[in-house]
């Protein structure tokens, strides 16, 4: 494996995973629990789809082969995406949804704090603008895990089933493969085992003052860096594949 071809892996993960998860949450749109949450989710939807934007545009660059953001995004099948797991996860309800985007928020706040010492310099600059979208992100989650942990005794329920339900996919968040080893050497990419200290710290920090309990499950789910999905993401794809697929030519 070539610099450049782990390079372009390694985009495409980042940049697929910030679809992926926009793709996703914007099914929330119209359909909040109040208005202003409705509104939140849809800005931190785009901000997740602007990311993706940048780093495939970024990988089409490095592959050299004219295939543009939307070649990626839309010309691809379910075994060519590099997405986490935990980003193709359905909505399911409110406190689903909350406590899946504070496990990935949490993630990419330590994760581009990390990216942005990167040696190429796209990446660095990408993380360190991005990492301004996602201090939020991670303070508007933290804020709603706390209200539905320590809320109602529903909420609070509602919210630990969740957490139990999706932490078998966390791990996945921090695998490591070939192309990591290869980068970090470069000193390109992110040592994920850095990035899971924090993220287990802040994890911790929240859940207690939540009163949520941490979920023992050792097993974890994986397969993302192999192009090894969940049962839900073909269906995901169908849906924001079928007009550039049906319309090939179409144009706004």
């Amino acid at each position: 494996m070539t610099e450049q071809e782990a390079l372009f892996n390694y985009c495409l993960r980042i940049g697929d995973t910030s679809l992926i998860a926009g793709h996703r949450l914007s099914e929330w749109c119209g359909h909040g629990p109040i208005l202003e949450e409705d509104i939140a989710m849809t800005n931190i939807a785009l901000d997740w789809v602007g990311q993706s934007r940048t780093m495939l545009q970024y990988a089409g660059e490095i592959e050299g082969k004219t295939r543009t953001e939307d070649d990626f995004a839309y010309q691809r099948n379910e075994r060519q995406f590099y997405n986490a797991l935990i980003s193709e996860l359905p909505n399911k309800d409110f406190a689903y949804t909350t406590a899946k985007n504070f496990f990935l928020s949490a993630f990419n706040f330590y994760f581009y704090q990390e990216l942005k010492k990167s040696k190429d310099e796209t990446l660095a600059a990408f993380a360190e603008k991005s990492l301004k979208e996602v201090t939020y992100h991670l303070r508007h989650t933290s804020d709603w895990i706390i209200r539905l942990g320590d809320g109602t005794d529903e909420s609070h329920q509602r919210l630990q089933d969740a957490v139990n339900a999706i932490w078998q996919f966390t791990g996945d968040l921090f695998e490591m493969n070939d192309v990591d080893k290869l980068l970090i050497d470069k000193g390109i990419a992110v040592d994920l085992a850095m990035v899971k200290k924090h993220w287990e710290n802040k994890v911790k920090e929240v859940f207690a003052e939540a009163t949520l309990q941490l979920p023992q499950t050792i097993w974890m789910q994986s397969g993302s860096k192999k192009g090894v999905h969940t049962e839900y993401f073909g269906f995901l794809l169908s849906e924001m594949q079928y007009l550039p697929r049906t319309y090939p030519e179409a144009k706004w």
